[in-house]
């Protein structure tokens, strides 16, 4: 039996027949959120995020996931955040729900190891699966987890990580993050590596795809530029065959320093880059850049 971080590539690598379509862009609630969804929930109002986290346990318990509540606090302070899911103290009874503490899981201050991290969910994702339930849904509040650069570095990472096993298992998280504690530029750090959240910011998002080193939506000019470039650089997508293959068909707009990106990208992993995309501008910018290690492919718009 595989385990540890074998376990974690192979369900990377697991048959696209698992999978289904994932929300992308701007949801105003957590519901209807599916077996594969990704989405960073910034807030403000402790009562609100109450309110949505509710949402998205309670539909994971009736599409018969096995679901976690992850926060600070005792076990009965987290049921208490949960107090409007109907079920949840038989869920609880049974398993099907688990409450999971911070303070013991990551005391204040620690820094996630990305690797771990995903080991720990690609097995838990594993053990739903066996005991029956469809897959696992995790709710996080993950505001304490990034309060210093050490582990704003190693969070972001870890997210885009995560988004890779979600893009292949069937295993959703809604990522919560205290706006007013974090600040706007770890936010949008941190949202940028989601496919959904729940506010307009970032302009682009880079995520996981089983089909192509990395996804981007969204537009890339010259405002972001330089957060673009740091998100590449955390997510680290890595080629295949020689290949770096974007999924951009959900991109509006590439202006030439993220191409450039992109392609500096593919050089360091001395791969060619292949773009998919239907925006028109891209076949003509690399020929007049004169750009031959890249190749763009037109994708469905």
């Amino acid at each position: 039996m595989l385990c540890g971080w074998e376990l974690y590539q192979q369900t990377v690598q697991r048959a696209v027949t698992l999978l289904g379509v994932r929300r992308s862009g701007v949801v105003r609630h957590a519901r209807g959120l599916g077996l594969h969804d990704h989405v960073c929930w910034a807030y403000d109002d402790r009562e609100e995020f109450r309110r949505h986290a509710s949402e998205f346990v309670r539909d994971g318990l009736a599409e018969r996931q096995l679901v976690w509540y992850v926060a600070r606090g005792e076990p009965d302070m987290l049921a208490t955040d949960l107090r409007d899911v109907a079920g949840l103290d038989e869920a609880l009874r049974t398993g099907a729900a688990r409450l999971v503490s911070l303070d013991a899981a990551h005391p204040v201050g620690e820094v996630v190891a990305p690797v771990a991290q995903i080991e720990a969910y690609a097995a838990a994702t594993e053990q739903a699966i066996a005991a029956g339930y469809t897959g696992l849904r995790v709710v996080a509040d993950c505001t304490s987890l990034v309060q210093t650069p050490r582990q704003v570095e190693a969070f972001a990472r870890y997210e885009y990580m995560v988004d890779r096993l979600m893009a292949t298992q069937p295993f959703s998280a809604m990522c919560a993050y205290q706006h007013s504690l974090v600040g706007n530029a770890v936010l949008t750090q941190v949202a940028c590596l989601h496919p959904a959240s729940n506010g307009p910011t970032p302009d682009f998002r880079l995520f996981a795809s089983a089909q192509a080193a990395v996804m981007l939506h969204g537009e890339l000019d010259w405002f972001s530029a330089d957060a673009f470039a740091e998100a590449l650089r955390q997510a680290d997508p890595q080629p295949a065959a020689g290949q770096l293959v974007v999924d951009a068909s959900g991109l509006r707009f590439l202006d030439h320093n993220c191409l450039l990106t992109l392609a500096e990208h593919a050089a360091r992993h001395n791969a060619t880059l292949v773009l998919r995309t239907a925006w028109p501008g891209a076949a003509r910018m690399v020929r007049l850049l004169d750009l031959p290690h890249i190749r763009v492919e037109e994708a469905a718009a």
